[in-house]
């Protein structure tokens, strides 16, 4: 074989090769389906094409939202999520959990139906309504839940960590109704029919190494999802990045907001004394104002829905920064039973707490002997707390598209 027969053997040779490997590549793709069933909202598109099908623009897998590394001010040393970090990929995954409708056994309620995100995640009715009823209980907001001392979750503390808490709304006959009850499907069922959904193969697949559902990797997204919101761009994070002490006066603050700043943080005034502090910090601590983990009950004992029952179980409030929008306007009603709609009916309970005989879990701050506590609070000062309180809530928790809902049409 002369040297140009040598190449032209060479070169058929290469030439099978690449038509192997070329049908070899053919062989194992699978033509994409087209279309999204955007009434359960399931993909029926392969995997490898599911999410940017169902989302479009608002989840991008080779540039992920930035939810492991988002700044936080060095005053806030409080963090109940080291056990489970946040990553960008599990939160995304828990973005996309939250706002799932197909979460619910019929396809209507999804987490982020009671907890808004343009109410600080959480809602505006007294009960939130779900696939089977009404909740029992008034839902709080989430942000900041990451930044709390105490690791139990729900208002009556029953769930042990966030990530307990994250499917139990999912496992209630009421909310989302996969309880196995009255011939409702159990959690069992919501696993396997997620592990069909092409978009969750691919997410799952994506955060974890494999498409593999479970509970567990269900309450592990979930909860970095939920840490991830947070709200540090308020008013009262600039004054203390100014003066780095929450006692100075803040030079951002007006009058009114220091005062009642003030008497946020200073101990109730003795009586006979002249009022200068409510002592609201005691229970709700500064910076993260997230409740103390020894607080008891704070009075309110009605339930939701009743004029009769009585609840003393309610010891776990959220966090108050953003109890109102930056406008001012409440994000939905307040206390466990919703029962204030305003921060001047939350004031004027504090300033004269009611006595209840029946009441014995309230919060020994709260009450002298057979009396509740009385501040004696001036309207004047009552309106400076109220301002003050007004100065913890931000901006970019209401809008940025990271903690939005992902779904083109859900």
């Amino acid at each position: 074989m002369n040297h140009k027969q040598l190449l032209a053997v060479i070169a058929l040779a290469i030439i099978a090769l690449c038509a192997a490997e070329a049908c070899k590549k053919e062989s194992n793709s699978t033509p994409a389906t087209s279309g999204t069933n955007t009434n359960l909202g399931m993909s029926t598109t392969t995997p490898a094409t599911a999410v940017q099908t169902t989302f479009g623009s608002n989840i991008d897998l080779n540039n992920l939202e930035n939810y492991a590394a988002q700044a936080i001010p060095a005053y806030i040393n409080r963090d109940n999520g080291r056990a489970n970090p946040i990553t960008n990929k599990g939160a995304t995954l828990g973005r996309v959990l939250f706002y799932d409708k197909a979460l619910s056994v019929n396809n209507t309620i999804a987490c982020g139906s009671c907890h808004k995100q343009d109410l600080a995640f959480g809602d505006n009715v007294l009960q939130s309504i779900g696939v089977n009823g009404l909740t029992t209980r008034h839902s709080m907001r989430l942000v900041n839940a990451r930044f709390a001392q105490e690791v139990s979750f729900f208002w009556d503390k029953r769930a042990a960590t966030l990530e307990d808490q994250t499917t139990q709304p999912i496992q209630n006959h009421n909310e989302m109704g996969y309880s196995g009850q009255n011939g409702d499907p159990d959690i069992t069922a919501l696993v396997a029919r997620l592990q069909g959904i092409g978009y969750y193969k691919q997410l799952f697949a994506f955060v974890y190494g494999d498409a593999t559902v479970t509970e567990a990797r269900i309450q592990l997204a979930l909860a970095q999802f939920i840490r991830s919101i947070q709200s540090f761009d308020s008013r009262f994070d600039a004054g203390m990045a100014s003066v780095n002490n929450i006692n100075a006066d803040f030079p951002n603050f007006t009058t009114q907001e220091n005062l009642g700043k003030s008497l946020f943080i200073n101990p109730p005034s003795p009586p006979g004394t002249v009022v200068t502090g409510a002592g609201c910090q005691t229970c709700h601590r500064a910076p993260t104002f997230d409740i103390d983990p020894n607080s008891r009950n704070n009075g309110v004992i009605g339930v939701a829905g009743s004029t009769t029952l009585i609840d003393i179980t309610n010891t776990n409030p959220p966090s108050l920064r953003n109890v109102v929008n930056a406008a001012g306007r409440p994000n939905g009603m307040y206390m466990h039973n919703a029962a204030f709609g305003n921060l001047q009916g939350v004031i004027d309970h504090y300033n004269q707490i009611p006595f209840d005989a029946r009441n014995t879990n309230l919060d020994n701050r709260l009450f002298r002997g057979t009396q509740g506590q009385t501040l004696r609070l001036s309207q004047a000062q009552k309106d400076a707390i109220i301002a003050f309180l007004g100065t913890l809530s931000g901006n970019d928790v209401y809008t940025n598209k990271k903690w939005g809902n992902p779904f083109v049409t859900n």
